[in-house]
């Protein structure tokens, strides 16, 4: 096979990814008690099994695809969404996907997925705090109250998603690298 086609092959099994991506979005959107605004989706999933078997700059570009279309196919989103999905996601893999290309082992993915999470809430905080009152029109204090919530959101988010992605990777793996 010629670089050419490894690299095609690479691009089509991203697009397949992000593919699965929206499709789990669409299928599985649970609102978040404690704030109704936030919803707990496992898109994150096969973002996360493409940064693992990519690396974290095809995990960003998987993740900014998918939060266009997002933005594009599911209205309640809108710009929001799309913006925070980026700061989130884009987090999230940046931070697992550097650490688990260095050494490529159960106790580094679990390292990486750890800190994935804890990248994303710790992001996620401020992020709420600057951007929520912009969209939402109110004022930055009344966001302060909701940064608990949203902490312990991005936590059980994060966390499922992690699971999930740890317990599937190794499956998924050997047909992303043919």
């Amino acid at each position: 096979m010629t670089t050419q086609q490894k690299q095609t092959a690479k691009l089509s099994k991203m697009g397949m990814l992000a593919a699965i991506s929206i499709l789990l979005m669409a299928i599985i959107r649970i609102p978040f008690p404690m704030l109704p605004f936030l919803e707990y989706d496992p898109a994150d999933i096969s973002i996360m099994i493409g940064t693992f078997a990519y690396g974290p700059l095809a995990g960003l570009l998987i993740t900014v695809i998918v939060s266009l279309l997002q933005g594009a196919l599911f209205a309640s989103t809108g710009p929001y969404g799309v913006l925070m999905h980026i700061i989130a996601t884009g987090t999230f893999v940046i931070v697992a996907g550097c650490i688990y290309k260095h050494s490529k082992s159960k106790k580094t993915a679990i390292i990486a997925l750890v800190a994935g999470t804890l990248a994303m809430t710790a992001i996620m905080l401020p992020a709420n705090y600057i951007i929520t009152p912009i969209f939402f029109g109110m004022p930055r204090a009344s966001v302060i109250p909701m940064l608990p919530g949203i902490a312990l959101f991005n936590v059980l988010k994060a966390g499922i998603n992690s699971l999930i992605t740890f317990l599937l990777y190794k499956r998924i793996s050997p047909f992303l690298h043919r």
